[in-house]
């Protein structure tokens, strides 16, 4: 069973050897494809491509909760979520990567939580509410496994920064960028939650990664960056896809068959 996951772009298919599809039922749906089960950096993964093939869900419709727990149900333990972002930072180019260690959350209606009594008493994973600790939402090994990695890589990479989560499918306004620059974060992006703190309500660990593609519509003081759009976010990701593959492929390929660190056991109290 891998106990590694990635949850990103279909274009990992490619690289899995001796790939396996694997449908998986969760108690709350679908997840967005098939996990296809695989060896991918020298380790068995689970990949599952979080806008499904043909990127046709988008992410304010993604099943977060279905895609989380079908890989928990094949024995992940540690997962990898690669993301493009937009920049808030004119020192953050496109192409650079950020070794995520903070998130903040301006999505709406979306599903948050496994602890929300979806599941029936006498479901073998039924139990009591669990207040999930979310101040240190990656787990450091993860972290320090991508910025090995991407030094290797000769990449250019910030290691820490803050990711703020829009709703989507639509871009920021130059007032909301406007906003979360004043505020310091880093970068902006329209997914990592829920599936951070999903995967930690499971006690798994992840890291999350992120690679601009923009500079987001509203740095102030910058009135040469000019609003983003959907063709230049898919020509950036496109031209640096490779190194997001090579990027993951080196972090499974270093990581032990046992996790080293307690970010991912057992949460107290909780009944998964």
């Amino acid at each position: 069973m891998p106990s590694i996951g990635i949850v990103g772009g279909s274009g990992f298919y490619e690289l899995l050897e001796g790939a396996t599809e694997r449908r998986v039922k969760t108690p709350f749906g679908e997840p967005s494809d098939a996990v296809v089960t695989g060896t991918f950096g020298g380790k068995e993964v689970a990949f599952l491509p979080r806008h499904g093939r043909g990127h046709r869900i988008p992410p304010h419709r993604i099943n977060y909760r279905a895609n989380i727990w079908a890989l928990h149900e094949l024995g992940v333990e540690r997962v990898l979520l690669p993301c493009a972002v937009g920049s808030l930072k004119p020192e953050l180019v496109p192409g650079v990567f950020v070794v995520l260690d903070q998130f903040v959350d301006r999505t709406s209606g979306r599903t948050l939580t496994f602890y929300d009594g979806d599941l029936p008493p006498d479901h073998p994973r039924s139990g009591p509410v669990t207040h999930v600790s979310m101040a240190e939402p990656y787990c450091p090994e993860l972290r320090a496994a991508a910025v090995a990695s991407l030094d290797a890589m000769g990449r250019a990479y910030q290691d820490g920064g803050t990711i703020v989560v829009i709703q989507g499918p639509r871009f920021s306004t130059r007032a909301e960028s406007q906003w979360f620059s004043a505020a310091g974060w880093d970068v902006v992006g329209m997914t990592q939650v829920p599936e951070a703190q999903l995967a930690r309500e499971l006690a798994m660990c992840v890291a999350g990664v992120a690679m601009v593609t923009d500079h987001d519509a509203g740095l102030e003081g910058h009135p040469d960056v000019t609003p983003v759009s959907n063709q230049e976010v898919i020509e950036v990701f496109g031209a640096n896809v490779t190194h997001v593959k090579d990027l993951v492929g080196r972090v499974v390929g270093s990581l032990g068959a046992d996790r080293d660190c307690t970010c991912g056991t057992a949460l107290e109290g909780a009944s998964f």
